[in-house]
């Protein structure tokens, strides 16, 4: 029986974001169709300086796919003293049928794809069809994969950013500039990004000060990353008095997501939280129903994100031929 080794070279051969959009849209209408077994992921919080490590598996009926991924970050000392990335990732795919291990592949890109196509599913289902200027606060890695799905999806015109390291702010504006050719401004205040808002994307890893609630303006939708264990925090609780709450996965959000903090302060309920995104995305609940609504979309990130395109990376890199095959047994 063979396996299938895919480097991160070719992994990044076959993948791109508009496949990886609608490879993600695929997954959360599958979760809410009642074909993904997923438990609970869990994380391993290092001692400092190290950062953490998560787990998420799940299985996918339609195309008897089983995954496990384990995704690294915040490392912050790996560059300079060990020579390897501050985050790093590995994904394992087996066929569901046997249980026989059919690929090995380099995950580091793959959650940056998944993470970012999630937004632009979330954008596409949720924020105003006249919606053209993006905010983000947090302008790193993962505040570029949003800026560039997104703009696949919505007619993006101008960017905002706000970083509390203003050299990454001013990073961020030059490579979306040449990459995406729309116009980035660096606001002084993360409140004047914020105000600007037609989409707000948070990808701060829940460290920082929040954003109140009061700075959200009518007609924004929020796109909440930063926010995926217990104690993390990007948002005023406040704001879910405010907004049309939709999760990836209630049972993660209410746990881990920004959702945590409204259910934790009684602001809101479990029963209050509006939809799931794939039972919007199969018509069974309402997106936005007005101009003036403001939404929410918090992302915890799902273990059938990695399964699908996962997948797809590995029937494209078994139609093209790449990777190396080897045998843990003959």
């Amino acid at each position: 029986m063979k396996t299938l080794l895919l480097t991160k070279e070719e992994v990044a051969s076959v993948l791109n974001m508009d496949d990886t959009i609608e490879a993600v849209a695929e997954g959360y209408r599958a979760f809410n169709s009642g074909k993904v077994m997923q438990p609970e992921y869990f994380g391993i919080a290092m001692p400092e300086p190290r950062g953490e490590i998560d787990f998420k598996g799940g299985y996918y009926s339609t195309e008897e796919v089983i995954s496990l991924k384990a995704s690294s970050g915040g490392f912050a000392e790996n560059e300079t003293k060990y020579g390897v990335p501050k985050g790093m990732g590995t994904v394992l795919l087996w066929d569901a049928r046997t249980c026989a291990l059919t690929c090995v592949m380099d995950g580091s890109l793959i959650t940056g794809f998944r993470t970012g196509a999630a937004g632009a599913v979330s954008v596409r289902a949720l924020a105003r069809k006249n919606a053209s200027e993006l905010t983000s606060i947090g302008t790193g890695t993962e505040a570029r994969m949003e800026a560039r799905a997104i703009s696949r999806v919505a007619g993006i015109k101008k960017i905002h950013a706000w970083d509390l390291f203003p050299e990454s702010s001013a990073k961020f504006k030059e490579d979306m500039e040449s990459e995406l050719g729309i116009p980035v401004t660096v606001e002084a205040t993360k409140r004047e990004a914020v105000e600007k808002a037609d989409i707000l994307v948070s990808t701060t890893r829940g460290k920082g000060s929040v954003i109140e609630a009061d700075w959200v303006q009518p007609g924004t939708h929020i796109v909440a990353i930063g926010t995926d264990s217990p104690g993390k925090q990007e948002y005023d609780p406040e704001i879910f008095r405010k907004v049309k709450l939709v999760n990836d996965s209630k049972d993660q959000c209410v746990k881990k997501g920004e959702t945590q903090h409204g259910i934790n302060e009684n602001i809101i309920t479990r029963d209050q939280i509006h939809a799931e995104l794939g039972e919007i995305l199969l018509g069974e609940k309402t997106g936005r129903e007005s101009d003036d609504e403001i939404t929410m979309f918090d992302s915890t990130g799902m273990a059938i994100q990695d399964n699908t395109t996962a997948n797809l990376i590995y029937k494209k890199a078994r139609e093209r031929g790449l990777g190396t095959y080897f045998e843990f047994f003959k």
